[in-house]
Formats: C-alpha cells, structure tokens, sequence
C-alpha cells in the first residue's frame, strides 16, 4: 500500500513517515502542498494523509482540485484546529475522514484500515495461493505452515501478488508502486528482490511460485503448476546437493 503524507511539521511528518513504514507501508513524504501535488501528478497512491496549513497550497485547495480532476483517493485530513467549521470544511472539500492532531498512531492506522476498506483494499483476514499463506494483520507469510522470513519489501511483493493474482507487474510497476520517492532504487533492484524471495521461498519447499513472463515482467504461477511442482521435489533432491541445485536453479530463473 502506497501513502502520500503531506505536512509542513517536518519533525512530526519524518516520525509518522518512519511508524507507517515499519508498519509495512510505501510513504512518500512531502513538506508542502505543491511538492505533494506534483507527486500525484506522477504516482498512485492508496491513501493521501493531508495537513490543512501547508504552504504554496494549502490542505483544502489541494483536496479541491484533486476532487475535480476526477482523483477519487483516500484522504485523511490532519490539523491542530478541533472546531466543526474546519472539519465540516474539510469534508465538504472532499477529504473522507478528519483527524485532529496530536493523534494517537493506533488511531491513525485503524482510520487508514477503514478509508482502504472504503477503496475496496480491504485487509482480508488471510490471503491464499495454493499452500502459501499470508496474514495482513500479523505481517507474517507462511507455506505448509512454515514460517517464512521474509524482509519488507519481499513481503510487499508478496502482498502485491496476492491481492492480483493474475496480474503480470514489470519491473517499472513493481518500482512505482513499492518503491517510495524517497528510496531510489539501484539497477536491478526488483530482480535482485525477486532472486531472494524465490530463494526463501524454495527453503520452505515452495517451488516456482513466481513465475517470470519474458519481456513482461512477473507473477504468480497458476496453483495447479505450482502445486504439481511441489509434489514432485519433496525428497527428490540429497540435502548436500540443495546448494548446488539452489545456485542453477537463480541462474536460470535470472534469464
């Protein structure tokens, strides 16, 4: 899920910035309101977290001419002011929930959770793919039960994957959407992502679960290769020679 946070309170936006992504959210961070309008301008977002004072274009006319042009995403208006004109202001300027600061981060999340909801990205209790196991609400992936550990952005795809199962992602949409502005990523980042979660994936015997489509870009592969796949390695392969098979096996997967 990628948020647009948008607040003129450099110390406190860095904070929320940092909580949301240890929370496994994409943040994109902006100090005022033209520099966040110009990112919309380029990206998508899930969710916009909109200051109401903000210079060069404030909260409210940002949240006008997003409404305008047709923009129908999630905005959580943030302000210090707790009077009803300014909330009634805000919500008939089209933002979809009022938050007064200083706010409780729980809080936060669980307003966030409900404008998802709303965006038809509900967290599901678990997402499925064969055997493979992700829970949005504990963060964690599994596969026949097994623990698998996963890093944030691997995570991320996962999630990604799960919520479009039969979508193709190239490499530049897996950059736009799980990527923040602020985190340019190095030549060959995604692939070198993609290398590592099928390497995790295979530790926890789940095999060819993601599937490169050449000249396109990745997905999941069908449950039913997925699945046949699996039942033919399970104790095919001497555990001294996992290693070797590990090595051949990204050589080939990197074509």
């Amino acid at each position: 899920m990628r948020i647009l946070l948008v607040d003129d309170d450099q110390t406190l936006a860095e904070v929320l910035s940092q909580y949301l992504t240890s929370q496994h959210y994409m943040v994109d961070l902006a100090h005022n309101g033209q520099a966040g309008w110009d990112l919309t301008e380029v990206f998508e977002y899930d969710v916009i977290l909109l200051d109401v004072m903000l210079p060069d274009l404030d909260g409210i006319s940002f949240c006008q001419q997003l409404r305008a042009k047709g923009d129908r995403t999630p905005v959580l208006m943030l302000t210090a002011h707790d009077s009803s004109t300014n909330k009634v202001t805000g919500l008939d300027a089209g933002a979809d929930d009022y938050l007064v600061k200083p706010y409780n981060f729980d809080e936060l999340l669980a307003r966030i959770r409900a404008l998802l909801r709303r965006g038809n990205l509900a967290f599901t209790p678990m997402m499925e793919w064969g055997n493979l196991r992700l829970n949005p609400s504990s963060y964690e992936v599994t596969y026949h039960g097994q623990l698998l550990r996963a890093t944030s952005k691997e995570y991320a795809i996962l999630e990604l994957f799960l919520r479009n199962p039969y979508r193709i992602f190239s490499s530049d949409a897996l950059l736009d959407r799980l990527w923040s502005f602020d985190e340019p990523p190095l030549k060959n980042t995604v692939r070198a992502h993609i290398k590592s979660l099928r390497r995790k994936l295979r530790e926890v015997g789940a095999e060819d679960l993601i599937e490169t489509v050449y000249g396109l870009g990745y997905r999941l592969r069908e449950i039913s290769t997925a699945t046949a796949n699996d039942s033919q390695k399970p104790g095919q392969i001497p555990a001294e020679l996992i290693p070797i098979w590990n090595k051949s096996y990204d050589q080939y997967s990197d074509r």
